[in-house]
């Protein structure tokens, strides 16, 4: 059956488009130029004719809500711009956004607590997609609390906090090897989430800190983020060396559950290790 006379089913009816929405031709061509996509790459993705993926762009033909998801998946869309790629044809998302208190999510909620705690004596964050610090464990507060000499962090977000001076950035002793990684990230991820207006206002916001290399605001496309990166942070002569693995969460039918990661730090030597393990027992006193 030709693509075109298969989307021209009856679909259920539509909603009317919130206020300022975008129409789903804009939202597909700026998801088009993120993946370096043309019309037909698209198309043949997601088995439509190209012909009626360019009415569709154009506004001159309605896509079907089986459609829309169809192009979501080709395109590996995130929940949440899957949600309003539906929403901008008119329909509801399909996507849950929860938060982790929610009953819905208390057997997720156990599980990173779980993981924090057995992190322990090394720092463990639970993070968003913009980088907010959700949750963390103790041994983080105490590690922070070292190198800051018991001031406590200015931001709830570990972008402001390794960029603003007037925070954890002094204490990292290769902040221009973290914050450059940290700018490839936030880079790509306004390139990967055109949609996305937070992420580009963060990205702004990290460039305008005082030192920051100009040639920074520039993507590098032949920069890949170093596969493993060894943060080190140092106070009154003492070194902190960890470097970091991330945990997401694997088939997420929940918006929260697919933008969160938890970022679990590893001593790289035993110098390391050993003042973790004495800040834990001066915790407990």
């Amino acid at each position: 059956m030709h693509a075109l006379s298969a989307d021209s089913r009856p679909s259920p009816p539509r909603s009317a488009l919130p206020p300022g929405a975008p129409e789903i031709g804009v939202l597909l061509r700026e998801w088009r130029a993120a993946r370096r996509w043309s019309q037909l790459d698209l198309a043949l993705d997601a088995g439509v004719s190209a012909r009626h993926l360019s009415c569709v762009e154009t506004g001159k033909a309605q896509p079907s809500r089986e459609l829309v998801i169809k192009l979501a998946d080709a395109l590996e869309l995130p929940l949440r711009e899957r949600n309003a790629l539906l929403v901008a044809a008119g329909f509801a998302p399909k996507y849950p956004e929860s938060t982790l208190a929610t009953p819905e999510l208390a057997q997720i909620r156990r599980a990173i607590e779980f993981i924090l705690a057995q992190q322990e004596p090394y720092p463990a964050f639970v993070l968003n997609r913009h980088w907010d610090v959700l949750m963390a464990n103790a041994a983080a507060a105490r590690v922070n609390g070292f190198v800051l000499g018991g001031r406590p962090m200015k931001h709830a977000n570990m972008i402001r906090q390794f960029f603003d001076p007037q925070d954890l950035r002094p204490a990292v002793a290769n902040w221009d090897e973290v914050a450059g990684t940290l700018i490839r990230h936030l880079h790509n991820a306004v390139a990967a989430a055109p949609g996305d207006a937070a992420a580009r206002a963060l990205l702004a916001e990290a460039l305008a800190y005082p030192d920051v290399p100009a040639h920074w605001r520039r993507r590098q496309f032949d920069a890949a983020p170093s596969p493993l990166l060894t943060t080190i942070l140092h106070r009154d002569g003492h070194e902190l060396r960890f470097f970091s693995t991330i945990t997401t969460f694997g088939t997420p039918r929940d918006v929260t559950l697919d933008e969160l990661h938890v970022e679990c730090c590893f001593p790289v030597d035993e110098a390391t290790a050993a003042l973790c393990r004495r800040l834990a027992a001066e915790a407990i006193g």
